[in-house]
C-alpha cells in the first residue's frame, strides 16, 4: 500500500477506519436449483434452458 510523505498529515478530526468485516460464506444447498448462466438451470448435472 502507498505511504503518505512525512510532511502530509491527515486531518485531526478523522479517525482511523476500522477494518471492513468479511462477509459470511454463502450456504450451498446440494439439492437446490442454481442458475448457471443466462436463465439456464442445472438439475442432476444437466443444464436446462427455459
Amino acid at each position: 500500500m502507498a505511504q503518505r510523505p512525512a510532511n502530509v498529515k491527515p486531518p485531526a478530526y478523522l479517525t482511523p477506519s476500522p477494518p471492513v468485516p468479511k462477509p459470511a460464506p454463502a450456504e450451498q444447498k446440494p439439492d437446490a436449483l442454481d442458475p448457471t448462466r443466462y436463465g439456464d438451470w442445472e438439475r442432476k448435472g444437466v443444464a436446462v434452458d427455459f
